[in-house]
Formats: structure tokens, sequence, C-alpha cells
């Protein structure tokens, strides 16, 4: 399970997800790539926007057809932010921090957002993976300065894209046959709690469609989803939510 990418670059597109999932129920193979200087209606989870200026960020979608039991599909997630973490401890030398479930952030405001969905089509279902990485000072405006950030804001530099771009798609193209095997998707997890201060002994605020309660993270479960340790004593699995770091 493995796939060769196909690059499309385009100039400005609504979003690169929704191009992405227009391209997959007409056919498109495993490995497309649709990359757009600028969104004019990016979109992030929980029906939330992605301000998307033109060449300020990487804004990036990947369709995969996965070969799997529908169960180990939320591990795509994890996976991608694997890859996203790697790739820039690798090409910009900066560190990061994943937030449970899928942002990747640095000193303790967020970098880059994934957003992955699965769209019916002729030839199955297929996983549209998103990853919007703020690059240039300029993706951040002036709003959500305490909130996000940019890698030329945390390293003094504006990156090399074209480097950037491969070296991601090496690394998912490495990190996803593993989770063909129960072994490889072990190690998924264990990649995602070594790039993570939320997987274990973090308090957190949840918050969920309907209730929000706090305690302290206990590691994942084999579907990637947060085990919670309440303040009474009791754990719970959250699978969907927004999660919150709160002060020690």
């Amino acid at each position: 399970m493995s796939f060769t990418p196909q690059l499309v670059r385009l100039e400005t597109i609504d979003s690169t997800n929704l191009e992405a999932i227009r391209r997959a129920r007409t056919g498109a193979p495993e490995g497309l790539c649709i990359i757009a200087r600028e969104q004019t209606s990016g979109r992030g989870r929980l029906e939330r926007s992605w301000q998307s200026p033109r060449d300020a960020g990487l804004y990036f979608t990947l369709v995969l057809r996965p070969k799997i039991e529908m169960s180990v599909w939320p591990l795509l997630t994890m996976m991608t932010a694997v890859s996203v973490a790697e790739c820039l401890n690798k090409t910009c030398a900066l560190r990061t921090d994943i937030k449970w479930p899928n942002d990747v952030c640095a000193n303790a405001r967020k970098l880059c957002g994934i957003l992955a969905e699965t769209v019916e089509t002729n030839e199955g279902a297929a996983a549209i993976i998103g990853i919007g990485i703020n690059l240039h000072k300029g993706a951040v405006s002036d709003d959500l300065k305490d909130f996000a950030t940019s890698v030329e804001e945390q390293t003094g530099r504006p990156p090399e894209v074209e480097g950037l771009v491969a070296e991601l798609i090496k690394n998912i193209q490495e990190h996803y046959p593993l989770l063909q095997t129960e072994p490889g998707r072990e190690h998924i997890l264990r990649e995602w709690s070594a790039n993570s201060s939320y997987a274990f002994d973090r308090r957190v605020r949840v918050s969920l469609e309907s209730e929000t309660f706090e305690g302290t993270t206990r590691g994942l479960e084999n579907d990637g989803a947060l085990r919670v340790e309440t303040d009474g004593g009791k754990i719970r699995t959250v699978r969907a939510g927004d999660v919150t770091a709160l002060r020690a």
C-alpha cells in the first residue's frame, strides 16, 4: 500500500479539499496531490474556516484509497500529523508539538491544521487528506497572532517550499504503508505520542457537542482516540471534540 504522487498545481481554488473530493468522485487515482497558491474558502475541522492568503501558506490535499478496514482510517490523521512534524524538523529545523487530534503547533500556537474527510466514489471510498501550513508571517492575521504562528516567525526565515513539499510527500509515502499491519499501526501511535505533549499526563479541558469536562490525558486507544482520566478517576475515551491544554 503505497502511492505514486501526481501533483496538480493551481493558482486559486475554493478549497483544495473540495477540489480533491470533486476529482476523486470522477476517478482520480490514489496519490493525486492538489496544491494551490490561494484558497478562497479554505476549510478546517468542525466547519471552521482556514485563512489562505496567496503564497502565504502551503495549501495541500492528497487523495488516498486505503485498502484497510474503516476502523483503522482515523489513524490516517495521526500518520499525517507525524509526517508533518518530521518534515518541519528535517527541512526547517523546527521542533513542533502535535495537539490532539491533528493540529501541529510551535510554542503553543497553531502552525498547521489537518482535515481528513471521506468520500464515496465509483472506485470505493477515498480519504481526502488536507494539510494547511502557515509558511510566512502574512498567513496569520493580527487577530489570530495569539493563537497561530508561521514557520517564518518561528525560524526567522521563510521556508524553501519545494523542498518542504517533497519531504512531506516522501514522509507520507513512508508512513502510509505502516497502517496495513498491527505493528505498523502501533509504531504510528508511538511516533505520534513521541511528538506530542498531549499524549500523557497533560491537564486538558475537553469540549464535546453536549458537555465539557476536565481531566488528565492517559495515552491513545488503538484507533487514535484520546484517553482522559477525569478528576473522579474515570477513564473517558474522546473520539471527537476540542481538547484544550490547561495550566498545571
